[in-house]
């Protein structure tokens, strides 16, 4: 005879009701300014990228 024994363990039960809402954590005061960053760095590339194509193409005289 076994000196232990396993017991079988039941799984959870199915919960069927409406899954509660995720909160949305406050992001940190350092993701916040690189988000800054980064947003500033986008727009100076889109306005260099901008400016390019309007010299390369001159109004025709």
């Amino acid at each position: 005879m076994p000196a232990f024994s396993f017991e079988k363990i039941s799984p959870p039960p199915v919960h069927r009701g409406p899954v509660a809402p995720i909160e949305q954590k406050q992001r940190g005061v350092i993701v916040q300014i690189l988000g800054r960053f980064v947003e500033a760095r986008a727009k100076r590339a889109l306005r260099k990228s901008k400016a390019e194509i309007i010299r390369r193409d001159p109004a025709p005289k």
